[in-house]
């Protein structure tokens, strides 16, 4: 077969995929009923289903027949929590870079990467590179700290060392690192000091949810040659802010004697 027609036949197996999730969603539960109502074969809609169980999207039951699967039910959460995030933090974003005149970024921790979920940009005629929807570095951005400061050391180090194996060069030694983390763990803010990107800075604070668990962070950046240390400073208190009354909004109170806890086990 030729690849275009390989190409979609895959788009049709896709297809046919998706339509067996939504009538067992519409409650079409036996395998007689489902061949009927996607007008296919009982062997092919076997087939369908039988993957589809087995990558959890459906879950199967003698006697019962099929249902959702777990899977749709984490996918379906993490989606509300990034429409959640995302949709809660935009108008605090806009105000903060508005006020800032620089880029501000909103971002997720995705697996041992910073996901970059929005980006307002600034008034300054300052290119900033990064795009919504990449992943950057955790170790060598502001946002990427800030998503972490609630790890143990040991996580820290582990992250650190994974950017290593992916031989990228980092200019700033470990143990520097980890002092650094320590004081932005204890100040609740973080800074990327041109680590990330070339003659661009920016400062960053962690996003939590009802639970106290850091589920996001925002940063503002901009060019060096407007964030000399004091203004880096001054701003710590403002991107503070920020994502303080993001927090709110999704929920969380102020809980001191959680935050003392991650401290200690950090030591």
């Amino acid at each position: 077969m030729a690849p275009k027609e390989k190409g979609l036949a895959g788009s049709q197996t896709l297809i046919r995929g998706l339509d067996v999730l939504e009538a067992v969603a519409a409650g079409t539960t036996n395998l007689v009923a489902l061949s009927e109502t996607l007008g296919l074969n009982r062997s092919t809609t076997h087939r369908l289903a039988g993957t589809l169980v087995g990558r959890r999207y459906l879950s199967f039951a003698p006697r019962v027949g099929y249902s959702l699967g777990p899977k749709l039910l984490e996918l379906g959460f993490q989606a509300r929590a990034l429409m959640s995030l995302q949709r809660v933090a935009r108008e605090h974003i806009e105000v903060l870079a508005a006020g800032t005149g620089d880029t501000v970024h909103l971002g997720i921790l995705d697996g041992a990467r910073a996901f970059y979920l929005d980006k307002i940009s600034g008034g300054r005629r300052v290119e900033i590179s990064s795009r919504i929807g990449e992943l950057q570095p955790l170790r060598s951005t502001g946002l990427g700290k800030a998503l972490i400061l609630d790890e143990p050391e040991a996580r820290w180090r582990e992250l650190y060392e994974y950017e290593n194996h992916q031989g990228r060069h980092y200019g700033v030694p470990l143990q520097l690192w980890l002092r650094r983390m320590h004081e932005y763990a204890k100040t609740g803010y973080a800074l990327d000091l041109e680590e990330n990107e070339d003659r661009i800075r920016c400062v960053a604070a962690p996003v939590r949810d009802v639970t106290n668990a850091i589920v996001g962070a925002i940063s503002v950046s901009s060019a060096a040659q407007y964030m000399d240390d004091s203004r880096m400073q001054s701003l710590a208190e403002e991107v503070r802010s920020t994502a303080r009354m993001i927090s709110l909004d999704l929920g969380w109170r102020d809980d001191r004697p959680q935050a003392l806890q991650r401290a200690s086990k950090r030591r």
